[in-house]
């Protein structure tokens, strides 16, 4: 990049051997890594080699045209699909092979580019249904009895969603079939069941689409308070420039499967790759760069 920061090729995560997870030192404890990711639907390479470490309480923004590989890549992470190649490592463990329910009891959460809630029940049911994979105690004895204990942490689980609620501006319609709301409060509503159960890894695909001003401005609070309170770390897919270049740390390219640029987000912008993918300028590129930012994550 011409008078931008020092451009550098990243080091391949093949020449690692054993069950350590790729990077140096602090990687073993980051939230995610994926090393040498690869996806093929038939002929069709829909990832080759995507490689990405994301730290603790980091919020990663993952951008790139149509057709780029964004849902895939998550698909790949949240465990709804499995890769031809490559690694996932999530808090330092193989995850490769695990289910995404394996990976959600592990902390990792993820909403979608098409909202997914049980339309039929209420607001605060919706979030509350998150809570109850850890059960009450007791099994069925506690059931039939009401055992105090399981009073005890239905209480704990509702002024849990009480909060949830108050703090994402869903108390008002709490009531309400999340079917009949409006497509912005029934995005907040998938966001706060995402959220209740204090996620580790939150994938966040289109999260600001159908968001008014007020409720972007209430996501940008949660993402806020998560990454402060719990140390989450976030990767959002999103359209919109705006939102991506103010609340991420770092953002990652994809064009054609492949992370062309890693960066923060002002290196990103002034990238001629990264315009070249989005405005058709220039030659294509395969290779996977690392934009080192100053005092930042490469």
């Amino acid at each position: 990049m011409v008078g931008g920061p020092e451009v550098t090729l990243v080091p391949s995560a093949r020449a690692r051997s054993g069950n350590e997870p790729p990077g140096v030192g602090e990687a073993s404890c980051a939230s995610l890594v994926l090393e040498n990711i690869g996806v093929r639907f038939g002929g069709i390479s829909a990832l080759q080699g995507v490689e990405l470490v994301v730290e603790q309480g980091a919020v990663w923004g993952l951008i790139g045209p149509n057709g780029a590989g964004k849902t895939t890549l998550f698909d790949v992470i949240s465990g709804l699909r499995s890769p031809n190649e490559g690694r996932v490592w999530l808090g330092g463990v193989d995850a490769t092979r695990s289910s995404a329910v394996t990976r959600a009891r592990r902390g990792l959460r993820r909403t979608f580019q098409r909202v997914q809630t049980f339309g039929w029940l209420s607001v605060e049911d919706n979030v509350l249904a998150a809570l109850e994979w850890r059960g009450g105690g007791g099994g069925m004895f506690a059931d039939i009895t009401r055992f105090p204990t399981r009073r005890s942490r239905e209480r704990e689980r509702r002024a849990r969603v009480e909060v949830v609620l108050e703090s994402c501006g869903l108390t008002a319609v709490r009531s309400d079939p999340v079917g009949s709301l409006p497509i912005g409060l029934a995005r907040m509503v998938e966001f706060a069941r995402a959220i209740v159960d204090e996620p580790s890894l939150l994938l966040l695909d289109e999260p600001t689409s159908g968001l008014d001003q007020r409720e972007s401005e209430r996501l940008i609070g949660q993402l806020q308070l998560l990454r402060e309170a719990s140390q989450c770390a976030v990767v959002l897919v999103e359209h919109d420039m705006g939102f991506v270049m103010d609340q991420c740390d770092q953002i990652a390219v994809l064009e054609l499967g492949r992370v062309i640029a890693t960066g923060a987000p002002q290196q990103i912008q002034a990238d001629p790759v990264v315009r070249a993918a989005y405005l058709g300028e220039g030659s294509k590129r395969s290779q996977h760069r690392t934009i080192h930012s100053e005092g930042g994550q490469s």
